[in-house]
């Protein structure tokens, strides 16, 4: 690891440690020419799957994307930024554990009401108004309906 103060090749690892609930590996640096201690974090490199639209085409994963869908369906709700980042990084284990290299757009969207229903049913029908294309107030009445038998 190159040190980013003096730029020598020449670093030794002080410490070890595990971060991010497993996910990520923490160290502490010292370059062996300057001094200066640094940390840096190792991550997983995972491969996502490519995302087959409706209309056929295909796209990369986007996570800012998902996010964005996210908490447009959580705004003004009182859900914990917390909670919606291990509800994304569920989302992620859960297509990099299909082994799929490409998926349907549609698996994603109820990955993400799954999710969402379990966060907050305000925003689980706000992301399912528009993920389902709802076309009337029937579409609405009957979504929490099922929602409220499940949830009794």
């Amino acid at each position: 690891m190159r040190c980013p103060f003096c730029s020598a090749q020449d670093t030794r690892v002080i410490d070890t440690r595990l971060a991010d609930d497993g996910d990520q590996v923490k160290r502490r640096r010292e370059c062996v020419a300057c001094k200066e201690r640094f940390t840096t974090f190792e991550v997983v490199e995972l491969t996502l799957p490519r995302i087959i639209k409706r209309n056929g085409a295909r796209q990369s994963f986007d996570e800012a994307k998902l996010r964005a869908g996210m908490q447009r369906a959580l705004e003004k709700r009182p859900v914990q930024v917390d909670a919606v980042e291990a509800a994304l990084s569920r989302i992620k284990k859960a297509l990099t554990a299909k082994g799929e290299r490409e998926i349907p757009a549609r698996e994603l969207g109820e990955l993400v009401m799954q999710e969402l229903q379990a966060l907050d049913h305000v925003a689980f029908v706000r992301f399912a108004s528009v993920y389902r294309s709802f076309q009337d107030v029937s579409d609405f009445t009957a979504m929490i309906e099922n929602l409220q038998k499940h949830d009794v």
